[in-house]
């Protein structure tokens, strides 16, 4: 039941949002249980918090409080853009499939492109991404270097038909995205770009209140030679990501690597059948032999592009990185070998396999080079060879870094041992160079009276997975706790005893008074218990809780209590909204 206190003067902030809203006319629906489909924290205290509701598979209604934080990303997002040199465009969803013919992604892109045809079936896409056309777009309009260097920018919805879309705003197919997208005249032209969004990115993530680490990455399917990807820290993340706390390395796992030491092992020796009876995986080989893991020499067959057999080394003791396997094949898909497979490839189970005398192409981990005496399968059933090296005993194709790197591992920069933490990519920023202009036909005229291909950059950032990001870092089990910046409101100011004239009165004059100070409030103006107002405030998690109940008034304050470390004072009420004002102020995140 809502209060009859009078309706306070309407404030705008510069961007128009209204400043003081009331719980009761407001459409923020809290629940006390999450429903059986959200799986992770941030997916159900979103849902809970009444920001998000779901509509089909992957997506989602944005309700009037998860609006408020989405602007807000949105426009420190802008903001940043803008300060950088960005100039904002917006770009058609509806993509005609000609130009993803021309750029060649129309049959490698796969399923998780939403493909349709008009009413003169013709063949369009709901765009994943907008590379394809923003090159269109500017090979139109930038014809020479005098138009260079340019960035655009926008804020835009896509769509990716996830096979499997779950963890809410995390993993959606409909999604919000700023994607910004450089062209440069050469490569020095186009490092600048580059380090410029990647300040601009930092800038952005910082001003979220946000805990993150930019790492080296691979650039999938958007392609290009080299990216940083922007994770969230948080234990709950999707992605796991090495980083060194002694020096500035940092990499997701697909991309990081580690400076292996010299592996110990026995002199030089001459290479030695033994019988080893069934010993086909191993820690039951290293067992049998009484020699570590990592002496054995791991033999794993795969098929590149399921019909070329590959034989990929690597030590006993690690897991094979398939990102940096399908690197070493040039882009082609490595898939494992089958049992059945394998053994009528190599002619022997699998776990016998060898690559001595080996008829297939061998592709070796970097470490096995220091190894200097091996074990490794013989090519016969329960059998194995001592001693094995590799370039003595079996030629190698190519010799590259093909491990998961792990906890603890040599640190390439400076041998400290690397730590392994959970991340959730919210931003990714990609060097393109030519792969778009070249197929798009996107040239401009040199000084030289030349025709070049433009050099692009790509840059991305998930504004839903960023506040979903926010929600996982940022939370206790009572409900959310939002970084000030984020925050849908700053302060969550509760009246106790709504029909108590006084308290009304005084609740009345507080919102009008922070208000006039620019501070965004939500009045709980309900005709509830005090235990259900402070329980919806730890739930929706504002900044600042401002309550005002009897017993307040009668000592001549407001309770303050900030969500974060619940730390509880009192505020004379006289100067109560510009002490509010000034701690929003202090903990609103600065660059």
């Amino acid at each position: 039941m809502a209060s009859n206190c009078s309706s306070p003067t309407v404030r705008l902030d510069p961007h128009g949002e209204v400043l003081g809203q009331r719980f009761s006319s407001y459409l923020a629906p809290t629940l006390k249980e999450a429903p059986a489909e959200a799986e992770i924290i941030s997916h159900k205290l979103m849902i809970r918090a009444g920001l998000i509701r779901r509509l089909a598979a992957g997506i989602y209604n944005y309700l009037p409080m998860g609006l408020r934080s989405l602007r807000k990303v949105e426009r420190i997002i802008r903001g940043e853009m803008n300060r950088f040199g960005a100039r904002e465009v917006l770009l058609p969803a509806v993509q005609p499939a000609e130009l993803w013919k021309e750029s060649g992604r129309w049959e490698k892109y796969g399923p998780e492109l939403l493909r349709f045809k008009d009413r003169h079936d013709r063949d369009f896409v709901f765009g994943p991404t907008h590379e394809e056309v923003i090159t269109d777009l500017v090979k139109r309009e930038a014809r020479s270097f005098r138009d260079l260097p340019l960035n655009l920018f926008q804020i835009q919805t896509k769509f990716r038909d996830e096979i499997r879309p779950r963890f809410g705003l995390m993993r959606g197919r409909e999604f919000i995205m700023k994607d910004a997208y450089s062209f440069d005249v050469d490569d020095a032209a186009a490092d600048r770009s580059y380090k410029a969004m990647y300040q601009a990115y930092q800038n952005i993530f910082r001003r979220c209140g946000l805990k993150f680490a930019a790492v080296e990455a691979h650039s999938g399917a958007i392609g290009g030679n080299y990216s940083h990807e922007f994770m969230v820290l948080a234990d709950s993340g999707e992605d796991a990501i090495a980083f060194c706390p002694a020096c500035s390395y940092a990499a997701n796992l697909e991309k990081a690597t580690s400076r292996y030491p010299l592996t110990p092992g026995p002199k030089d020796g001459e290479l030695i059948k033994t019988h080893t009876p069934n010993c086909r995986h191993v820690p039951e080989l290293a067992k049998f032999l009484g020699v570590p893991p990592s002496s054995i020499i791991k033999s794993l067959l795969f098929l590149a592009d399921r019909t070329e057999p590959i034989l990929a080394l690597i030590p006993g003791h690690r897991e094979i990185n398939l990102v940096k396997l399908k690197d070493a094949l040039d882009g082609r898909e490595p898939v494992l070998a089958s049992p059945e497979e394998a053994e009528k490839i190599m002619g022997v189970p699998m776990g016998f396999v060898t690559p001595v005398g080996a008829k297939v192409k061998i592709v070796a981990d970097l470490a096995l080079e220091r190894l200097q005496s091996g074990v490794a399968g013989a090519g016969e059933k329960d059998y194995h060879y001592l001693n094995a090296q590799i370039h003595r005993d079996f030629p190698v194709h190519a010799l590259v870094d093909l491990v998961v790197v792990a906890d603890e591992d040599p640190c390439p920069q400076c041998g400290q041992p690397l730590a392994i933490r959970r991340g959730i990519e919210v931003g990714h920023v990609f060097k393109l160079g030519v792969k778009y202009s070249a197929a798009l036909g996107a040239t401009f005229m040199g000084s030289d009276g030349q025709l070049t291909p433009l050099i692009m950059g790509c840059y991305g950032i998930g504004l839903g997975r960023t506040l979903a990001a926010a929600a996982e870092q940022n939370h206790d089990r009572d409900g959310l706790i939002w970084p000030m910046a984020l925050a849908p409101f700053q302060v969550a100011l509760l009246p106790l005893q709504i029909q108590n004239p006084d308290v009304a009165q005084a609740a009345e004059t507080l919102l009008d008074e922070l208000t006039s100070l620019g501070v965004e409030v939500l009045l709980d103006d309900r005709d509830e218990r005090p235990g259900l107002k402070f329980k919806d405030a730890d739930l929706l998690g504002l900044p600042l809780r401002a309550t005002i109940s009897e017993k307040s008034l009668a000592n001549g304050a407001v309770e303050l209590k900030k969500r974060l470390d619940r730390t509880v004072t009192t505020l004379p009420v006289a100067v109560a909204a510009q002490e509010l004002k000034n701690l929003v102020e202090t903990m609103l995140s600065p660059i």
